[in-house]
């Protein structure tokens, strides 16, 4: 069990490029001392992604007590420009790696997830499928939050059109994003 009942364990997407700066940035406004254990999940072999996340933390532990985390690494469910025949079994291997995650973190209290943060590529949909396959087993899950890129102005992404159901938060940064139907919530400039 966790040493402390006001902690909350979360874990964050980092799917590379531009929705690793934008995932570390919302995670650096955070109380570390109070988020605490974190969990990085990244692609295999995006090396620039944990190499930001690791000097988010060292920033951090100067001015924060409890630097524990740790990174996850998953396939990527699909690369860029990727023939689409070849994308199922790539989906399938990301989906069991994550699916191997979300249970071996439910099985460790002292790492689990409280939250979960997704704002990005094709893999999260996998790691919110993993979360699902918790629920549908009666294991406990995270929360899933998504956000949708800055980037997005006009329409969703395709992640987000697929998750906007399934995900118990939905937030937008672009107000015309929610005129288009559906639940979501609006914050305003997150990143």
């Amino acid at each position: 069990k966790r040493a402390a009942l006001d902690t909350c364990g979360l874990a964050v997407f980092l799917g590379s490029g531009g929705h690793t700066t934008e995932a570390l940035t919302l995670t650096s406004a955070l109380d570390f001392a109070r988020y605490t254990p974190r969990t990085y999940i990244i692609s295999d072999g995006d090396t620039l992604s944990a190499q930001k996340a690791h000097e988010l933390e060292e920033r951090k532990r100067d001015r924060d007590s409890n630097s524990k985390y740790t990174l996850l690494y998953v396939p990527r469910a699909r690369r860029v420009h990727q023939p689409l025949w070849t994308t199922p079994p790539s989906v399938l291997a990301s989906l069991i790696a994550c699916v191997r995650h979300a249970v071996r973190a439910v099985l460790n209290p002292e790492s689990a997830w409280d939250v979960l943060i997704l704002n990005g590529p094709g893999t999260c949909f996998s790691i919110c499928a993993a979360v699902y396959f918790n629920r549908f087993l009666g294991l406990p899950s995270p929360r899933v939050i998504y956000i949708e890129s800055f980037a997005r102005v006009r329409s969703l992404s395709l992640s987000g059109k697929l998750l906007r159901p399934f995900v118990d938060r939905f937030i937008v940064q672009w107000p015309d994003i929610l005129q288009q139907g559906g639940r979501g919530q609006y914050r305003g400039c997150l990143v």
